[in-house]
């Protein structure tokens, strides 16, 4: 591996960890407002982490 790729797949990871936590942040904050939409709240913040995982891993490989 060359050190721009490197370089961009450091990012990728970077991103990806930032995105994810910024989903549970503001899981965390919906589901103190409305406990009642927890199950909901969840499984939407599950398939949109699982969806920038996925992304994340794909960008890695193709770099």
């Amino acid at each position: 591996m060359e050190i721009p790729q490197i370089i961009g797949a450091g990012l990728i990871v970077i991103g990806a960890g930032l995105g994810i936590g910024k989903i549970g942040s503001s899981a965390m904050d919906a589901i103190a407002r409305q406990p009642e939409a927890s199950g909901k709240i969840q499984t939407a913040m599950l398939i949109a982490a699982a969806l920038i995982e996925g992304i994340g891993f794909a960008a890695l490989f193709a770099s």
